[in-house]
Parts: structure tokens; C-alpha cells; sequence
């Protein structure tokens, strides 16, 4: 990402060879005001349009990226670092999440008449349907980020679009070819050009389209301190809609009873994936204390010492790749110290290498002996890059206590062979996302994603996407009007 001052040029380059992989002009004041009425203007005729037809430009949409799925993965790939097989998995997803959305609004959003009442007016029998419609937002803008640029603002995107409103998209800086790509598709799929249309900077740009008379909802997926930036710029504006997807500071708990091959192969998937850059790796790994505990811990320990990381060109094939820049890299290692700070001790110290200065290679420390004070810092932290903190409790529910000690609430994991401690687990959970023998990072499209606490604001996204993207209408309708004194039944 490279922005020309005074130029007003923006360049988008792999920063691996400095490949240009796309250029074009940062959005001005003037231009996001343009932007915001073309699409407000769009959108009106948009949402006259029948749901089977928009369904039918979302179908070319889905065929489009399979017909282009190489040459997506591979800009997915260049542009944000994300080694080649993790791209082709993410547009795989962006493919399937058209099906499931059509699936979503068919299920959820469909207009319908809910019962029928029969009504005597002057001995005339009336029938009035009580009926269920859904009324699009207007113009909905989609803030996304750079950890999945595809698949993520097309989770709102796809929605946004088929409940009938027009969106503008300002893609992660980091992410604004992948963003430019994904727009051409839909207008190439024969979506009108100002129902999608996109916006090109920073958070600057963000705050202008936020601020503009024309924005009817803002959906963003981002940090906590973004998404609060945001829910006090839009102070006083109840009319618009805001949908945050946030990070998480996500609990994993290792029962005694789990094999050590298991916990070191979930665990460290969990934290570690996509170099720690998914919102719902694990952060904290929770084992309650037993016979086994030290040697589920070395067995995890030795597996995240042996995960390759390196860039998408490697070989051998890395099993991680990099950070979005080196200053995502900068905070991550300032993250480490910061724990080491607070008393944690190194179990895998923070590795850099010179020469690839975005590459950090996965982090462990081991919080016993952390003072209250300082588990309460850990668990208020957010970072974004593969680090784990490893804590030790006497039984379950210190595990539960722990896990909960957090202000965020996105996604948490059990790993245990209890059925009835799962049980407990998740309705004593605070996270929106709770699994069982599985990574906190699994997640399925056909359910809700989204967290509580400071990880959402009630908006899950996922399956249930598409409840954000419109309003509820109840109607009262008959077909005639019968003259009645209604008034003779006031006293």
C-alpha cells in the first residue's frame, strides 16, 4: 500500500517484488459526497427490482469467482501475504456464501402473511391479512478488512445487495486490489454500476462516507477501537444501522483427559492459523491442572516449534505465512514484551529474521505467577498475530472464570471428552462462538457469527447476515372498505 502525497495517488504493490497490483486515485471529500448520492440514487431503483432477479446477478456473481478462482487466490495471495492454498480456501467460502445468503433470505427475510382475521363491519364480513415485509435500508456502507478480502466483506456485501440496497465498499488499504477485483466482478455479472460501488484510502476516507447524509447503515469488521471510533461518530444518528464485527481475545480449555497429539494439533491450529491473523484464533490456552498437564504442554510446544512460516513463495511449503506489514509485525513483537512485562515468562521467546521483516514465527508464554492484576491486563488485550498465552488452573471452573475474564467475547473452545462439561461450558460461555473438540477458528455458514461483549454489537454476521440488511414492516391489509362508525365501540 503506497499513497502519493499531494498527488493524491494511491498504489496497491505486492510488497514481496514491489508488483504493481493496482492503482487509481484516493477518494476526496468530493468524491465521496458523488459516491454516496449516485448510490442513493441507484438504490431506488435497486429495490424495485424483483428478489429472483437480483438472485439470478448474485448466481453469475458465485459463477464468476469459480470460473476465476486461480486468478482470485493468487491476488488474494500477492496483495496480503496469505499463502496460496489459504486464498483458494477463502474464495472457495466467497463462492458458497452467495448459495447460503440466497438460502438466508428465503428463510428468514421472506415476505409473507403471518394469519388472516375476519372483521364485521355494518354486517359485512372483511378478511385482513397480517402480513410480514421487509424494506431495504438504502445505502449501506461495507468497511472491510485485510485478513479475508474476499470472503468477509462479501459476507455483507451479498446480503446488503439481494435485501435490496445499495452499497458502497471501502476495502482495507491493505486489501484495495482484491476490493477493486471483487466490484468489477459484480458489475461484470451485470449488477447496475452505482448499486456497488467503492471508495479508495484510509480511515479518513471511512469517516467522510460515515458522516455522509446518504449512509443509512455501516457495517464494519475490524478492532475493537475501531468499531467504537465508529459507534461515536454515528452518536445521534439512530437512524443509522451499524453492524461491528470485532476481535476477540479468545479462551481454549484443555480438559486433563485430551491425548497430548490432540491438544498440540488443535491448539496450535487454533492460535496460529493464518499467522494469528483470524479474529478467532485462540489467544489464552487454558489447561486445568493434572498428571498430564506438563506433557500436553511440551507436545505443544514442540508442534508450534516445528510450524513452517515463511512467505507464499517458499520452499518448502510454508504452513504460515506473513503479517500485513511490518508494522502489524512491530506491534506484535511490542505485544510479546508487553506480556513479558506483566510477568508471563518466554516458552517459545518472539523470533524476527532481517531479511523478512513481516515474518514473525509463533510465540508462546506461560502466565503462572501472573499477578491478578496482570491476568486481568492479559485478558483486556487484543493482538493480532500468532501468540499464545498458556495458563494453568487448579480445576474446571477456574477454567471457566478464566475463560470469561475478558471484556471481549467472540470465541472460545473446550477441548474435553465431557459431554456434560461442554454443557456447562457453553451456557457459562460469554462468547458468541462456542465450540467443542474443535478449533475456536471453526466456524460453519449455515449459523450466526458474530460475538458479545466488546466483540459485537448484537449483529451477528454469518448465516444471519442478512437480518441486518432490512427492516421489519407489519402490515394490516383488506381488500375493501366497508363504511363502520369504528368509534361506536370507544366508550
Amino acid at each position: 500500500m503506497e499513497t502519493k502525497k499531494n498527488t493524491g495517488k494511491f498504489f496497491s504493490r505486492n510488497p514481496l517484488n514491489q508488483q504493481l497490483l493496482w492503482s487509481g486515485n484516493v477518494s476526496t471529500a468530493e468524491m465521496v459526497t458523488e459516491t454516496m448520492e449516485a448510490s442513493r440514487q441507484a438504490g431506488l431503483q435497486w429495490r424495485n427490482i424483483k428478489l429472483s432477479d437480483r438472485i439470478a446477478i448474485a448466481e453469475q456473481y458465485s459463477l464468476y469467482l469459480k470460473n476465476h478462482a486461480d486468478r482470485f487466490a493468487q491476488l488474494i495471495s500477492d496483495e496480503t501475504g496469505k499463502l496460496l492454498r489459504d486464498a483458494m480456501g477463502e474464495v472457495n467460502a466467497s463462492i458458497a456464501k452467495v448459495g447460503l445468503t440466497i438460502q438466508a433470505i428465503q428463510e428468514r427475510r421472506s415476505e409473507t402473511v403471518v394469519d388472516q382475521m375476519n372483521v364485521t363491519r355494518n354486517s359485512q364480513s372483511i378478511s385482513i391479512d397480517r402480513r410480514l415485509s421487509f424494506a431495504p435500508l438504502g445505502v449501506a456502507l461495507v468497511l472491510g478488512p485485510f485478513n479475508f478480502p474476499l470472503h468477509l466483506p462479501g459476507g455483507q456485501i451479498i446480503p446488503a445487495l439481494l435485501a435490496g440496497n445499495s452499497v458502497v465498499f471501502k476495502p482495507s488499504e491493505f486489501a484495495t486490489a482484491v476490493g477493486a477485483e471483487m466490484v468489477a466482478a459484480w458489475h461484470e455479472c451485470g449488477l447496475p454500476k452505482d448499486c456497488l460501488t467503492m471508495l479508495v484510502g484510509d480511515r479518513d476516507v471511512a469517516k467522510l462516507a460515515i458522516d455522509a447524509e446518504q449512509t443509512s447503515a455501516v457495517f464494519l469488521t475490524g478492532s475493537r477501537n475501531a468499531g467504537i471510533a465508529i459507534h461515536r461518530q454515528l452518536a445521534g444518528r439512530p437512524e443509522v444501522l451499524l453492524a461491528l464485527e470485532l476481535g476477540g481475545n479468545n479462551p481454549l480449555v484443555v480438559d486433563t483427559n485430551v491425548p497430548d497429539e490432540d491438544v498440540a494439533d488443535l491448539v496450535s491450529f487454533s492460535a496460529f492459523a493464518s499467522a494469528g491473523q483470524r479474529c478467532t484464533c485462540a489467544r489464552r490456552a487454558i489447561f486445568i491442572q493434572g498428571s498430564s498437564t506438563d506433557s500436553q504442554i511440551n507436545a505443544l510446544v514442540e508442534k508450534s516449534k516445528n510450524i513452517r512460516a515463511g512467505y507464499p513463495s517458499d520452499v518448502p511449503m510454508a504452513q504460515i505465512g506473513r503479517l500485513i506489514s511490518v508494522d502489524a509485525a512491530d506491534r506484535m513483537e511490542a505485544t510479546y514484551h508487553a506480556l513479558i512485562e506483566l510477568g508471563c515468562q518466554p516458552i517459545i521467546p518472539c523470533q524476527r529474521d532481517p531479511q523478512k521483516p513481516m515474518l514473525i514465527r509463533p510465540m508462546i508464554v506461560d502466565a503462572q505467577g501472573v499477578s491478578a492484576e496482570g491476568l486481568a491486563s492479559i485478558g483486556a488485550m487484543e493482538w493480532f498475530g500468532p501468540l499464545l498465552v498458556v495458563h494453568r488452573v487448579a480445576n474446571f471452573d477456574d477454567a471457566i472464570g478464566l475463560a470469561n475474564q475478558t471484556s471481549y467475547g467472540l470465541a472460545a473452545s473446550l477441548l474435553s471428552d465431557s459431554a456434560e462439561n461442554f454443557e456447562r461450558f457453553r451456557q457459562s460461555s460469554n462468547a458468541g462462538v462456542v465450540n467443542w473438540n474443535s478449533p475456536t477458528s471453526g466456524a460453519a455458514g449455515v449459523l450466526p457469527f458474530g460475538g458479545r461483549g466488546e466483540s459485537g454489537n448484537h449483529r451477528p454476521a454469518g448465516f444471519h447476515a442478512i437480518d441486518f440488511c432490512s427492516d421489519p414492516v407489519a402490515s394490516l391489509e383488506a381488500s375493501q372498505i366497508a363504511s363502520s362508525n369504528l368509534w361506536a365501540t370507544v366508550s
